[in-house]
């Protein structure tokens, strides 16, 4: 991480209707072509921050009251949702939100409504989407709601990609599809991330999958930052282990269990 990050969130708080705090003093940040982790259990904050970094909390009656986010250098806390996709950074929303009135391929094309580059480019980029995604090639004519889940994660993904990302925000991709799918997601980010130098932020409650993949990991408790380090230290940490991981070494006496119920605070 020795290259300026090209987002960097700076000790942000986040209030929803003036008086409920979600995050307090969140700091994080993510090189350039690369993947960074953002754990923890549901609840935790992730996907309040990632709407933080995309501009979407004042539909859901939230702000930002403290720090600030940068991405490339800039701050963009004032930019709406439509400016910051135009500046390279979107967000794949959590549960695969699809139009499913529309095709896979009308759903792909909509990801592109930011762009003036011409049809011949925005075609260019539609198959290069459909050699990353081949099912989706497969089913580009079928309407989107009666494909399978894995296919919706897939046409979502397929789309932010089609507004040409430097960014993408990653919101919980393996909910509700089965492991191979889950897998396969995963690998398809890894080779956007080698192939086309798109920078992730995955917000993930599957933590072994999660810090397989990244490089870089942040675990959240309570809307705090509480833990951080390489993605393969933090698979060895043993409180990673033990926590989020379900590996415990023996059996605990009831001493052991009060210590790790008083070290998950680990906010104290």
């Amino acid at each position: 991480m020795t290259d300026a990050p090209i987002l960097k969130i700076n000790n942000i708080e986040v209030i929803y209707n003036h008086v409920i705090l979600v995050l307090k003093g969140v700091s994080l940040e993510v090189p350039k072509k690369g993947i960074v982790a953002l754990l923890g259990a549901n609840g935790a904050g992730k996907t309040t921050t990632l709407k933080a970094v995309s501009n979407l909390l004042k539909s859901e009656r939230g702000e930002v009251t403290k720090g600030s986010i940068e991405f490339m250098g800039e701050r963009v806390e004032d930019l709406s949702p439509n400016d910051l996709v135009k500046r390279g950074c979107i967000q794949v929303m959590e549960g695969r939100h699809c139009f499913e009135h529309l095709t896979v391929e009308e759903n792909l094309l909509t990801g592109a409504y930011t762009r003036g580059d011409g049809r011949a480019a925005i075609n260019d980029d539609l198959e290069k989407v459909y050699t990353y995604f081949p099912r989706l090639k497969e089913r580009r004519r079928s309407l989107a709601g009666y494909t399978s889940g894995g296919e919706q994660q897939m046409c979502a993904i397929g789309r932010a990609l089609m507004s040409k990302p430097s960014t993408i925000l990653l919101d919980e991709p393996s909910m509700g599809l089965a492991p191979q799918l889950v897998a396969e997601i995963f690998e398809i980010v890894r080779e956007l991330n080698d192939k086309e130098g798109v920078s992730f932020l995955v917000a993930e409650q599957n933590t072994n999958m999660a810090l397989r993949y990244a490089t870089y990991g942040y675990i959240l408790e309570n809307g705090r930052v509480v833990l951080d380090g390489d993605a393969e230290a933090l698979r060895n940490n043993a409180d990673v282990k033990e926590f989020y991981l379900g590996v415990s070494e023996g059996k605990k006496s009831f001493r052991d269990v009060k210590s790790y119920r008083r070290r998950k605070r680990w906010l104290n």
